[in-house]
């Protein structure tokens, strides 16, 4: 099996007003040094959706620094693989695992990685390594913290036929 670490989003401006944003940050850099130590590939998603490109808010956030012969992959939509090259980028270097770190928990995360699931990927979501803002629905707020513990345990839930999906924190993710 070959892994990738999907970093999805962790832009300065997607990440600044989120929970414990920085923190989130410091684990992802830590992870795709790990990564780049243990030879697997960081494939880097950056929304263009939000963000003008080149803005300082569309940049990745400090202190992420993305290695020139690392794959960018530029979307529009909440899903990463639609109208992109990401299935293409993944199958060029054999991927048939992702674990998935970024921002938005709610939208762009969660959104990719059910989408690696019914593509055939088989999915790590690392635990503390992905982060949103509060939202509201009908007037009810639903507080940021509650959002990554709900993805937590919907994905740690998560059944596809020989498929596996697992949770793990940044310390411990196994990237192979």
């Amino acid at each position: 099996m070959t892994s990738a670490l999907l970093v999805i989003d962790v832009q300065a401006g997607v990440v600044r007003p989120c929970l414990d944003g920085q923190r989130v940050v410091d684990r992802v850099d830590a992870l795709v040094g790990r990564a780049r130590a243990e030879g697997v590939p960081a494939v880097w998603v950056q929304d263009e959706q939000d963000f003008a490109v080149d803005t300082d808010d569309w940049q990745l956030a400090a202190p992420l620094v993305r290695d020139d012969d690392e794959p960018l992959v530029r979307k529009k939509y909440r899903d990463s693989f639609a109208d992109t090259d990401l299935h293409v980028v993944l199958s060029e270097l054999e991927v048939s695992r992702l674990v998935v770190v970024g921002t938005q928990t709610d939208s762009c995360v969660r959104t990719t990685a059910q989408r690696a699931a019914s593509e055939g990927f088989d999915v790590t979501l690392v635990e503390d390594g992905h982060t949103t803002t509060d939202a509201e629905w009908n007037g009810t707020t639903i507080r940021a913290a509650d959002i990554i513990a709900h993805t937590n345990m919907y994905w740690s839930g998560l059944r596809y036929p020989g498929r596996r999906f697992d949770v793990a924190p940044a310390a411990t993710v196994p990237l192979r």
